[in-house]
């Protein structure tokens, strides 16, 4: 009597899931973003960081209330922006962890401007859930932070980051880190830090600098703004004289 066929190694879930073939998932989470960027065109992004606790419900005149509409306006103009540059092969997108807050006004701000927007989900056990505003194909499920965290720097050509927790705080600081050390290739892209009063109250840079842990020219890394104007104005030439600067492109794009 003939044995069943084996189940092939690659349709096996009981082993992709196991131990053994971590490496394998790791490599999937680079590659099947890499082509999915590919086949949408995705070059250049701006990534927005801040708290998933921040609902879009606040009462008018909250600190919740102030910063989830500031970070869907200024979405929806650089989304505009982006759509504007599109045609000269210079357009860029707005890109989100994907969660709720800060992440679905960004998404949400994109989308009202008619932009394809990105979503770079974790998968949590609480808080996280892929917003709404999210474009299907570029919704996105990692199991792993730092293959996450790679796919959100590698296309940006500006971070903008909105008060939050140990999650934004980290991505904060890993960003600065990038930067700082030259690991970045993109060596002045812009990370502009949304109320001053909040990082100011929380984070004492200057006493960095006084400690000598830190550069005084590190401190210009970062430009704080208080208004979507502000923000606006700042990233905007950034942005265009990096994407003029920098190539993403994959080899057989032309």
């Amino acid at each position: 009597m003939a044995n069943k066929k084996a189940i092939k190694a690659y349709t096996n879930i009981e082993f992709l899931k196991s131990r053994d073939a971590r490496t394998l998932r790791i490599l999937s989470e680079y590659l099947e973003p890499e082509k999915r960027f590919k086949d949408m065109h995705v070059h250049h992004t701006v990534v927005f960081f801040g708290s998933a606790r921040i609902k879009p419900t606040a009462k008018r005149g909250d600190d919740d209330y102030r910063y989830y509409h500031a970070a869907e306006e200024l979405a929806f103009r650089l989304a505009e922006l982006g759509k504007s540059l599109a045609d000269d092969g210079k357009g860029f997108y707005i890109c989100t962890g994907g969660g709720p807050g800060i992440m679905e006004a960004a998404n949400r701000g994109a989308h009202r401007a008619g932009a394809k927007t990105i979503g770079l989900n974790i998968s949590l056990p609480f808080e996280q859930h892929p917003n709404s505003y999210i474009t299907p194909a570029l919704n996105f499920e990692f199991h792993y932070f730092f293959m996450r965290k790679l796919w959100f720097l590698y296309h940006a050509k500006g971070l903008v980051v909105f008060p939050g927790g140990f999650g934004t705080l980290d991505e904060l600081f890993e960003t600065l880190t990038l930067i700082q050390t030259g690991k970045l290739e993109k060596k002045h892209v812009p990370v502009l830090l949304y109320d001053r009063n909040y990082w100011e109250s929380l984070i004492n840079f200057e006493k960095l600098v006084e400690m000598k842990y830190i550069s005084p020219e590190d401190l210009e890394l970062i430009h704080f703004f208080d208004t979507v104007d502000d923000g606006y104005n700042y990233l905007k030439p950034r942005i265009e004289k990096l994407i003029k600067k920098v190539n993403h492109k994959f080899i057989d794009e032309k």
